[in-house]
């Protein structure tokens, strides 16, 4: 029989897993919820350190328990910080579990704490504040771990912790009501993994109203993130959920077929770029553009125009974050190479960059690289520098707000294609200055054009509807040209009739305003 061993993440107990519970035990499963000490479970004794081991010690009982009795299949599933334990519980038991499945969680390293993988650095420093500072008083009456607890966040701030997508008025009332201080020890102390745990069988269940979805994965695996390499492992499979980061609270039903489907092996597996299989980014652009002279300088190249000039210039700005170790790079990529041809073919000079996104921690060094692009690009004497456009794609978007905010005189268009439009939830940039439904208010009549892939992944097209929502309320100038059927990165995924008729819409689109 498959026993499910469902560990809560943080602030959260027991009691959040009740209807998903019910519905793997439906399904003739065994359910154990693991009451985790101070979350649900036993509170901590006077003077005691509650801390990472702590909760790992009690997700070892329980495994220990349904190991003795026969017949048995371990799967552990492990929401937000609800993993760490169960990665340092698994890796003491490896042989006794059948899969472990992270909960729109993330991927552990040994030596590193949970307060790494919280997303918002505010928040970061706030625990390191609160931890040096000694804390509050634990809930047995003495100090907890590392300082004390953290306070559970109020009903308005769990968005600070994961997207509440899809969650009831009742269930964020109820999250919040049953919320539990979090032991500051259990987000200090670093896992201690051994590495056994590396030969069990793994699902990603990925909440995309929360993070990226299956395809942002395989796009970074397809570029070379060594961050991610072990996700193209056979072992490891995922399943997508549309909501946000509590599915077991806006989705039970469908969370408990997932975790059943999991169970059993099923899932989507991502795929290693071999002869066999030439990564999306690298297909052949959906037009046949002819080449065009290519000037070289630095981490920049220029497409040039038949003709002495001066002419307008476009600076197409690739997506990210892209591992530094990426070759080709970036600048290289058939999409942005067909694009700077193609207005070159036109009368424009098309510039392609390398920038630095190669964390979202990045920001604000590749804004940087751009902004010295387009200004060596003005000061060529074969650019006209009173008529430039600017063209971003995919994860650069965020960077478009620098140029909405206040744009100059000389920027003339500024085209976006599948941008991520806000910060996402995950990123923990929601303060930062990279974003664009707050930055489109300042734009004034700059014209933009926004292409939209019909299939974009949810948690991108959410960025995407909410900037069109602030651009209508403030009567920017957007242009929207659709791509039926189009997916995230459509020109070298989808060679189609009507992506090629958005291309040359949206290339027309921008060029006309470059010559008005």
């Amino acid at each position: 029989m498959t026993v499910f061993i469902l560990v809560a993440g943080a602030f959260t107990g027991p009691h959040v897993w009740r209807d998903t519970a019910a519905r793997l035990t439906a399904d003739g499963a065994e359910v154990r919820t693991v009451a985790l000490t101070g979350l649900g479970g036993r509170p901590g004794a006077p003077g005691e350190t509650v801390d990472l081991e702590t909760h790992v010690a009690d997700v070892l009982a329980v495994i220990d328990a349904v190991a003795a009795e026969a017949g048995r299949e371990i799967v552990l599933v492990g929401h937000d910080y609800g993993i760490h334990p169960v990665l340092g519980a698994a890796d003491r038991r490896a042989g006794a579990i059948a899969r472990i499945v992270h909960l729109d969680a993330g991927m552990p390293r040994d030596g590193v704490p949970a307060l790494a993988a919280v997303p918002d650095q505010l928040l970061r420093d706030e625990v390191v504040e609160r931890a040096a500072g000694g804390g509050e008083r634990g809930a047995g009456g003495g100090e907890r771990g590392a300082g004390g607890d953290l306070p559970p966040p109020p009903r308005d701030g769990w968005s600070r912790w994961g997207s509440t997508a899809g969650l009831s008025d009742a269930a964020l009332d109820g999250l919040t009501a049953l919320a539990a201080p979090q032991p500051l020890g259990t987000l200090l102390q670093p896992l201690r993994l051994t590495g056994a745990v590396a030969e069990v069988p793994v699902t990603g269940v990925l909440c995309t109203g929360n993070g990226p979805g299956v395809e942002v994965l395989q796009i970074l695996v397809d570029v070379g993130d060594p961050a991610v390499r072990s996700l193209a492992e056979a072992r490891v499979t995922f399943f997508e959920l549309p909501t946000g980061h509590w599915p077991m609270l806006s989705c039970p039903a469908a969370l408990a077929g997932t975790l059943i489907e999991a169970a059993a092996g099923g899932g989507h597996r991502l795929t290693v770029a071999d002869a066999a299989h030439t990564p999306a980014h690298l297909r052949p652009f959906l037009l046949d553009v002819p080449e065009r002279p290519r000037e070289r300088a630095g981490n920049t190249d220029l497409y040039l125009p038949d003709g002495p000039g001066p002419h307008p210039a476009v600076v197409f700005v690739h997506g990210g974050p892209v591992p530094a170790e990426a070759r080709p790079t970036p600048r290289d990529w058939p999409t942005l190479t067909g694009y700077a041809r193609l207005v070159a073919g036109q009368g424009a000079v098309g510039v392609t960059l390398d920038h630095r996104l190669h964390a979202v921690t990045d920001y604000e060094v590749a804004a940087a690289d751009v902004a010295d692009v387009v200004e060596r690009v003005r000061a060529d004497p074969r650019v006209d520098a009173d008529r430039v456009a600017l063209w971003f794609f995919s994860g650069g978007g965020p960077i478009v707000a620098d140029w909405l905010t206040n744009p100059p005189a000389w920027l003339r268009c500024v085209a976006a294609n599948y941008p991520i439009l806000a910060p996402m939830p995950s990123w923990g940039l929601g303060g930062s200055r990279f974003h664009p439904v707050r930055a489109v208010s300042r734009a004034g009549r700059l014209p933009v054009v926004l292409v939209r892939a019909e299939r974009e992944s949810a948690d991108i097209a959410a960025t995407v509807e909410e900037f069109l929502a602030e651009a209508a309320r403030c009567g920017a100038n957007v242009e929207v040209i659709d791509v039926p059927e189009g997916r995230h990165g459509f020109e070298t995924l989808d060679p189609t009739d009507g992506a090629r008729e958005a291309v040359h819409r949206a290339v027309g689109a921008v060029l006309a305003r470059l010559k008005g």
